[in-house]
């Protein structure tokens, strides 16, 4: 519905005074038809009112005969939404709270006997060089000064044991 701007006032004005004037029972009535479910019944009176604003020329002038069409309105979205859902598969909500998000006790501690051995199976020299990069957090230039090696060395060293400790991971 395109207003000239005059036309869109007096509309705005109209519906405005139609919110004010009715809203609250629309509201009571779609609380009391969505089982008091009050997210629903506001999102429903938004929808009714939406459809008042687009319609606003079928809105009747006098305030009972308005009240009866907002509220006629409102009961068919309802109803169009209780028929939406009868066609559709009833969703199941799965009660998840049993399990402890952040404590996974058991899985931690196997994946940490995994680890220990696989890092058991590696040669001293490629756990050593695990441990400085990754559990105590040096740089490869770091680990090469301690080592007393070149940082390519270092590099291809670690590229190479994490190879062998996945490949010992997999194994596992």
């Amino acid at each position: 519905m395109l207003l000239a701007s005059g036309e869109s006032t007096a509309a705005a004005q109209r519906l405005t005074a139609l919110h004010a004037d009715h809203a609250p029972a629309v509201l009571r009535l779609l609380t009391v038809l969505t089982h008091g479910q009050r997210q629903s019944a506001e999102d429903l009176l938004q929808e009714t009112m939406l459809r008042a604003w687009r319609h606003l020329d079928t809105v009747p002038a006098e305030a009972d005969a308005a009240r009866r069409w907002l509220l006629t309105v409102a009961r068919r979205l309802v109803i169009d939404g209780v028929r939406r859902g009868a066609n559709r598969p009833s969703e199941v909500h799965v009660d998840m709270s049993w399990i402890a998000a952040g404590d996974d006790t058991t899985g931690t501690a196997l994946a940490s006997h995994a680890m220990r051995q696989a890092l058991g199976r590696l040669s001293p020299a490629q756990r050593r060089l695990l441990c400085e990069v990754y559990l105590v957090g040096r740089s490869a230039q770091e680990v090469a000064g301690r080592l007393g090696m070149p940082v390519g060395t270092v590099k291809s060293r670690t590229h190479y044991a994490l190879c062998a400790l996945r490949t010992s991971l997999k194994a596992a």
